[in-house]
């Protein structure tokens, strides 16, 4: 379980297909403070570290379901993701409930300055049957985006917009998002067991 407060990121140095899986090898600030079987959001993704060979690096690995539903199969050596350790059930729930399982990938249309903040606008696969599930924003609600969790603005059916401020450009990969850039996104699961319990009753 994870907020969507990145701790920061981490600099993917390796890329290992085998088979339908990949590994991914990273470096991140709190490498010396992890531990085998520990959970990692990775732009939003939970990920098992499975190996930690003392380098100051770390390695992961994704499934083929985790590869189609998310953008971690467009990472390569250089690239930066978003990193959070999962929660400690004493700390401050200071973002919202991620589960650190990606719904689906949206793109960004627009980034727009607005007086020292951006806006982002990022268009989603619009499907009934999930909407009906609960995969839809609405507006002031919870959305987490690489990880990130963000408040709603401009909601629409296959759209949103999120505002951006300095420190979250700054201190997450948001500052190389740009139009055509593809981002995970996972729904409010608050909102995704109303719209399970509604269609039983």
């Amino acid at each position: 379980m994870f907020s969507g407060i990145v701790e920061g990121m981490a600099r993917v140095e390796a890329v290992e297909k085998e088979g339908g899986n990949v590994h991914f090898t990273f470096s991140c600030p709190f490498v010396d403070e992890l531990t085998i079987d520990q959970s990692v959001a990775h732009n939003g993704v939970c990920l098992t570290v499975v190996k930690l060979p003392g380098d100051g690096t770390y390695t992961v690995t994704a499934v083929q379901e985790t590869l189609d539903r998310s953008n971690l199969g467009d990472l390569k050596p250089g690239d930066s993701v978003n990193v959070e350790r999962s929660m400690k059930i004493d700390g401050r729930l200071d973002g919202h409930i991620v589960q650190g399982h990606v719904d689906t990938t949206a793109l960004c249309t627009e980034v727009r300055e607005a007086d020292g903040s951006w806006y982002y606008t990022f268009k989603y696969d619009f499907n009934p049957a999930l909407a009906a599930k609960g995969y839809v924003t609405v507006e002031k609600g919870s959305i987490c985006v690489n990880g990130v969790s963000l408040t709603v603005v401009d909601s629409e059916k296959d759209s949103f917009k999120v505002a951006i401020i300095p420190y979250t450009h700054d201190h997450t990969n948001f500052r190389d998002i740009k139009a055509g850039t593809r981002v995970n996104l996972e729904f409010d699961i608050i909102g995704k067991y109303i719209a399970r319990i509604s269609s039983l009753a």
